[in-house]
């Protein structure tokens, strides 16, 4: 590796002086992230504009031996900490500027975005052409739209989740030695531009021949290439849409609706909370906050049933009285309303962003998240686990929020715990990062699958596969040989 200074001037050179940054006030922004991670302030910053500038700063990286860290979400910059600097001195490559949407195409429900698009813009966007973006449940203004699909964030409609890759589809990405590659039906022939003249709108993602590399790319915290742009789903916008609650002491009671549900595709948006989860969406104060979390049901299953272009009413109408009688069949009723909140208003909600603070830090300021995949009857083992963690560690378990999101079809679902702690209380904070240290642990033992392995989750994930490791290191020595991305993160 060459010297600080070196690097700082080859990367000047990619990037031109205006979109270089070495002032310590700017890169203070990229030091931080998660509710445990302390990083390291990077030795300088980058943003790019074009894909040529991305791929100048690659090959500047593998001239230099410098260790790029891309990253695309304002801040907060990382959540789960994958993106901040460790101690390897690094350089951030900052996408946030390449925030372009360069089509949106509605006869085939698909649209490219840059890295630096947020989904307030995309949404925006796509409502001018009927349609909508597939959004993660009430994710952050500053979250970037290829970020967010790039780390798997579950969208809240799973009979539009088919596989884990959606809704990303085909991507643009600059590899380890600077060269640019296009996955799926982006690959070609004929630039992207003749492709959409002849009808091609980058909708299928395997490909070219036999390969998926979106699969290799995705969920790998920037360790394989950094994408400049994504071709992305989108759906019809709905004529009508209503939205229904139902609530049950035993969250089993609710899971089988799920089932049901899911397996005859009914309803749009579905998913699961308790009543500390819901209360955060709902209130912004504190106070509030605790006090509706008293009030609601221990269990709320929320969703949403629409009719779009062809006789909507007849659609809604249908679904309405199809999830009604499975509800009954297992003594529950679905309502319009919860304690006041009308299911159409938080239908509406979830089509946007998170107002601020964000939702899941309303309750203390900060909090910490646990969460993996497993099917939604597994769920309740892991509430139980948790539940008694908590009380060990002294920490309330009433404070706990805990999300349910079928996936795939309801195949299997994404179970996230959140822990809120106020960040200017020690005790508040040591308390919520020791139940956060065991449970990742505790869980996985119990069969959690850490499908996004942040932090010390990746020894779990990896330490009983290595003939996993020894592959991965293999595509990471194909298309990163000179290990210029985000040294260290995963098992790499």
């Amino acid at each position: 590796m060459k010297n600080g200074m070196q690097i700082k001037t080859a990367l000047k050179i990619a990037v031109g002086p205006d979109r270089f940054h070495e002032n310590p006030d700017k890169l203070s922004e990229y030091a931080h992230g998660g509710a445990f991670v302390a990083g390291q302030t990077p030795l300088c910053a980058v943003e790019p504009k074009t894909t040529d500038q991305v791929a100048a700063v690659v090959r500047a990286a593998v001239e230099t031996g410098a260790n790029l860290i891309p990253c695309s979400s304002g801040s907060p910059r990382s959540q789960r900490g994958c993106r901040v600097p460790a101690d390897i001195p690094s350089v951030v490559v900052d996408m946030g500027k390449m925030d372009r949407i360069n089509r949106i195409n509605r006869r085939n429900k698909v649209a490219i975005v840059e890295p630096g698009v947020r989904f307030g813009t995309l949404q925006a966007e796509a409502k001018k052409l009927g349609m909508k973006a597939l959004l993660p449940l009430l994710p952050r203004a500053s979250k970037s739209v290829v970020a967010a699909y790039l780390e798997r964030e579950p969208i809240t409609i799973p009979k539009y989740h088919w596989d884990m890759t959606d809704p990303m589809l085909c991507v643009e990405t600059i590899f380890g030695t600077g060269d640019m590659f296009r996955t799926g039906g982006a690959a070609g022939p004929g630039s992207l531009e003749e492709q959409w003249k002849s009808g091609a709108s980058q909708k299928n993602p395997m490909g070219p021949a036999q390969t998926d590399l979106v699969r290799v790319i995705q969920g790998a915290q920037g360790t394989m290439g950094i994408v400049t742009w994504s071709s992305v789903k989108l759906e019809v916008l709905p004529a009508i849409r209503k939205g229904y609650f139902v609530t049950s002491p035993r969250i089993e009671t609710l899971i089988d609706l799920a089932y049901a549900m899911t397996q005859r595709r009914l309803g749009d948006e579905l998913f699961l909370l308790n009543a500390q989860a819901m209360a955060g969406i709902l209130e912004k104060d504190k106070a509030k906050i605790e006090g509706l979390a008293k009030k609601l049901p221990p269990w709320i299953l929320f969703y949403c049933v629409a009719g779009y272009e062809i006789f909507p009413e007849l659609r809604v109408r249908q679904q309405e009285r199809d999830i009604a009688a499975l509800a009954n069949k297992l003594d529950l009723k679905t309502v319009p309303d919860l304690n006041g909140a009308r299911g159409d208003s938080l239908a509406r909600m979830l089509d946007e962003p998170s107002p601020e603070p964000w939702w899941k830090d309303r309750l203390k300021g900060a909090h910490a998240e646990v969460f993996f995949l497993t099917t939604m009857d597994g769920v309740p083992v892991f509430l139980e686990a948790m539940g008694e963690l908590a009380d060990a560690h002294g920490y309330p378990a009433e404070d706990m929020g805990v999300y349910v999101q079928p996936v795939q079809q309801g195949r299997n679902c994404h179970l996230e715990f959140m822990l809120p702690f106020d960040p200017k209380d020690a005790d508040d904070k040591k308390r919520a990062q020791d139940l956060f240290d065991e449970a990742g642990k505790v869980m996985f033992e119990k069969g959690a699958f850490f499908s996004r392995p942040y932090g010390p989750w990746a020894e779990l994930a990896y330490s009983r596969c290595p003939d996993t490791v020894a592959a991965i290191k293999t595509v990471k020595d194909i298309l990163d040989p000179h290990h210029v991305f985000n040294q260290g993160r995963i098992c790499l």
